[in-house]
């Protein structure tokens, strides 16, 4: 899949989608607010038709005109009052409820995609960093609809007044055709110079992160760059804004001359009708009442379809694109998961490169992970190691080659139902800042509050100590920044991550990539020690450990060597310790660090 914009959705259908979506989630105040919003627009556009009624009425000596004429203004002034204070309301409920709705569709849309590559590529995370910026804002796009539906209607009312006096009146709307084109043209234009600039904005948000919040603090003071994090964010905004400021105002030059078209052509209405024609006082005041309010409607009309065009479209499109593109995964995923391995997992010829590269992280690997094993993966960094994990947890898809679990293709089976059979513990972690308990806990969602559960992770994971050091043990906030919250260390952090991977009882594959990497090798030892032997015991089960530890991989039942993205060797330790290969190279320098 590329990444240039051509990828996303055509911009009207997407805004549609983006319509039918707010329908959904609220079809009757989304269906009572365009109703009013056509509503509202009537007895304002009616407006210059009660003033040619009260002139012709004066003028006339006709005091029932002048009354019906007296009746309409008051109904239009009341009226449109009435009308904009109640929409007003209706569209605010209808915004903040949208709203909500709208980030919890973006929030599931990317949590249910199949693969992390919107996490890690930088094309994606700039798409994606815009949409977290309009999803907030986008129902505005909603407003801006039912606006421009009712600024349409006044149009073509004000467009009928003027043809009652002469038909060719209409061509005024002629000259208003350049300021549509505008109008539509220039956010277009500034939007794709925007995006193309998006990396130096989130250069500039993540440096202005670095130098206001509190993680990054007090390496920021020692080695005393708060002022180049400052230099190199304006700097980076610079690169952002500068071309976007000469687009604005290359735009603007463009727009100005489009409104001097329509500018002449209204004077020349008038002109028209108080000469050319030798029209009633009444018809030239109804000319110039609706000619202002026409340019004051085609300039509303154009403004709301510019911002449509723009930056509400945009941020419909990045919405649609990003349903697309989670709905594209697992489309041939018609084989169910296994409920026990009996085999194991294999790897057939399995390349792989990241998306928008294509340099080989891992190349032409061909491995048995047999069932019930517990199988360690060690290797010089950017061997990959990581990689194979990703591959493993369907993070990502091979590039060349295939996976079989069992013999069926890991591809072929639906992602969300294979990690519910996959358990883990990664090195680069996250810190949930819930309650201890929920924190552990969010390992297995369906036992997200039992406490025996999350117990007994605790335990498998020897975390038994973090959680007795804590004030409330299992009910006790973590993260100093919440009320009664408090600070743990990075290594208890970790052991709280791992015992969150042993939450789940029996997972056909547990991955533990560098888990315990801030506990000391003793510990590590003690801890993998007690782990793997159950872990055999289990009915079929495969345990992949990453791990740079070779008294902790010594243990495993079976060690993969990768070496320059490729499988080097293969075998117990007892095996590749006789072999005097790479693994018995490295295992006697580590040895030699620690005697």
């Amino acid at each position: 899949m590329t990444s240039s914009a051509d990828d996303m959705p055509p911009p009207w259908q997407s805004m549609w989608r983006c319509c039918k979506l707010g329908f959904k989630f609220e079809p009757k105040l989304m269906s009572v607010a365009f109703g009013l919003s056509l509503l509202a627009a009537l007895p304002d556009a009616l407006l210059a038709l009660w003033l040619k009624f009260l002139s012709d009425g004066v003028l006339d000596g006709n005091r029932r005109l002048v009354y019906i004429s007296l009746m309409g203004l008051a109904v239009s002034a009341v009226g449109t009052w009435f009308l904009r204070t109640v929409a007003d309301r209706v569209q605010r409920r209808f915004r903040d409820r949208v709203t909500i709705a709208l980030e919890a569709h973006v929030a599931r849309l990317q949590a249910s995609v199949g693969t992390i590559a919107h996490h890690e590529r930088p094309d994606y995370l700039d798409r994606l960093s815009i949409l977290r910026d309009q999803v907030f804002v986008l129902d505005h796009m909603y407003l801006s609809v039912f606006s421009t539906a009712g600024w349409i209607v006044r149009l073509v009312i004000t467009v009928g007044l003027l043809t009652s006096i002469h038909p060719a009146l209409a061509l005024l709307v002629l000259f208003a055709v350049p300021t549509v084109m505008t109008s539509s043209w220039r956010p277009a234009v500034e939007r794709k110079i925007e995006e193309a600039g998006a990396s130096a904005a989130r250069l500039a948000r993540h440096l202005f992160v670095l130098s206001t919040t509190a993680p990054p603090g007090k390496e920021v003071r020692v080695t005393r760059i708060g002022s180049r994090l400052v230099s190199m964010r304006r700097s980076a905004w610079e690169r952002w804004y500068q071309p976007i400021a000469a687009a604005r105002w290359g735009t603007a030059w463009w727009h100005s001359l489009a409104w001097l078209v329509f500018g002449l052509g209204y004077v020349g209405a008038i002109v028209f009708v108080a000469v050319g024609i030798n029209a009633t006082p009444g018809s030239v005041l109804l000319v110039l009442a609706a000619g202002s309010r026409l340019s004051a409607y085609i300039g509303a009309t154009v403004g709301e379809i510019g911002f449509l065009r723009g930056f509400w479209m945009d941020g419909s499109r990045r919405l649609a694109w990003l349903e697309d593109y989670a709905a594209s995964f697992d489309e041939a995923a018609d084989i169910a998961v296994p409920s026990t391995l009996a085999s194991g997992i294999r790897f057939e010829n399995v390349s792989f490169a990241y998306p928008g590269t294509t340099a080989l992280v891992l190349q032409d690997v061909s491995l048995t992970l047999p069932a019930g094993a517990v199988i360690a993966v060690v290797g010089e960094n950017g061997a990959g190691k990581s990689t194979l994990v990703k591959l493993l947890s369907k993070f990502y898809s091979p590039t060349s080659g295939r996976i079989l679990v069992d013999g069926a293709d890991l591809g072929r089976m639906p992602a969300d139902e294979w990690r519910a059979r996959l358990s883990g513990a990664y090195q680069d972690f996250f810190r949930f800042e819930f309650f201890a308990r929920q924190s552990v806990g969010v390992g297995d969602v369906p036992r997200l509050d039992s406490v025996p559960a999350v117990s007994a992770a605790v335990d498998r994971a020897g975390a038994a100590d973090v959680v007795s050091s804590l004030e409330s043990g299992l009910d006790t906030q973590l993260g100093p920044s919440w009320p009664g919250g408090v600070e743990v260390s990075f290594g208890q952090w970790q052991k709280l991550a791992l015992a969150r991977g042993f939450m789940r009882d029996e997972p056909l594959l547990l991955v533990l990539d560098e888990p315990t990497a801030a506990l000391d090798a003793e510990t590590e030892h003690a801890l993998f020690e007690r782990y793997a032997s159950a872990a055999r015991s289990s009915s079929g089960r495969i345990t992949l450990l990453v791990s740079h530890r070779f008294s902790t991989v010594r243990m495993a039942d079976l060690i993969v060597v990768l070496d320059g993205s490729r499988v080097a060797e293969v075998g117990s330790h007892e095996e590749l310790m006789a072999k005097g290969g790479q693994y018995a190279e490295l295992y006697a320098i580590q040895a030699a660090a620690y005697q």
